[in-house]
């Protein structure tokens, strides 16, 4: 039956994965959140700067 090949081919490949351990998750996670926050701030202060730029021009 294919499924079930298909099945046991996938767990014989899964014993090649390198897991990461529980610590280099966690510097990962963390990583991963850190630059989220700083592009999400690089964007806020680009999008505050452009909203005003483009009010300073309609407003003149």
């Amino acid at each position: 039956m294919k499924l079930l090949d298909y099945i046991k081919e996938t767990r014989v490949e899964l014993k090649h994965v390198s897991w990461p351990t529980r610590r280099q998750t966690l510097v990962f996670t963390a990583v991963v959140i850190v630059i989220s926050i700083l592009t999400a701030l690089f964007l806020g202060a680009f999008d505050f700067l452009f909203t005003k730029g483009i009010e300073k021009l309609i407003s003149k």
